[in-house]
């Protein structure tokens, strides 16, 4: 997981251009767009849709563009033939990468997310040849006050959390799916800031990425989650450190 982690929070302190802002807000248009359309337009019944609102929201997304999302998920808006598809492979140095997309064609996309794989040294595998190595979870990434960690620790965990990553002024809490929102609260009460919180699929072990595969492996990742239609992108490695400094 600390891998994971830790590619993560080097993503959110790069920040985003415009240009990368507008293609954020078209993947979580869709995100939001495919809750509605598969558990209705009321958040307070579609856990799903309510977290990727809040996921939205989180990205100083207008509100207008969450409500034009909803209304093409549940029929009221422009329609568009979207659908979910997952892919799984191998990174260089044998790390799982599971891929989340959404499309309106996928004979593009699978194109497009192949060619990543094999432009880095990677390798796509059949369904289900990764997926087991990854528990699907609530994931808040949380800014934490100066001298709070280990009370807002606490908090998460009486909350519902199972697993806390992370010291200091920065943690990586998760969470059971139906948590999420209960979790947040409790860590806002208790006075520290929920940067992100969305579902991921969560590596159960970490798996080590040699440094001469780690540089191959962390551009195949960023490729990927460049892909118009990706939608998130997880993997099990854990890179060694100097490599993460680089990239950072």
């Amino acid at each position: 997981m600390a891998g994971h982690s830790k590619w993560k929070q080097i993503k959110r302190a790069k920040g985003i251009t415009d240009q990368k802002r507008g293609a954020l807000f078209t993947k979580l248009a869709r995100e939001i767009t495919i809750a509605a359309k598969a558990g209705g337009g009321d958040p307070d019944a579609n856990f799903r849709l309510r977290m990727a609102i809040q996921k939205a929201k989180d990205g100083n997304m207008p509100l207008d563009n969450i409500q034009r999302a909803i209304a093409k998920g549940t029929g009221q808006g422009e329609q568009q033939a979207l659908v979910e598809i997952t892919y799984e492979g191998y990174a260089p140095g044998g790390a799982a990468v599971f891929v989340q997309a959404v499309t309106d064609n996928k004979n593009r996309t699978a194109s497009e997310v192949r060619h990543v794989f094999t432009r880095y040294g990677g390798s796509l595998g059949e369904s289900g040849s990764v997926s087991w190595q990854f528990s699907n979870m609530g994931a808040l990434a949380v800014a934490v006050p100066k001298g709070k960690a280990d009370d807002v620790t606490l908090a998460a965990i009486d909350a519902g959390a199972e697993d806390v990553k992370g010291e200091g002024e920065s943690l990586e809490v998760y969470t059971p799916p139906d948590k999420v929102d209960v979790v947040r609260k409790a860590i806002e009460a208790a006075g520290a800031k929920v940067v992100s919180a969305e579902l991921q699929m969560v590596p159960k072990t970490a798996m080590t990425v040699d440094r001469g595969s780690a540089g191959q492996a962390l551009r195949l990742l960023d490729e990927l989650e460049d892909l118009d239609d990706v939608q998130k992108v997880f993997t099990n490695a854990d890179f060694p450190e100097e490599v993460l400094a680089a990239a950072g």
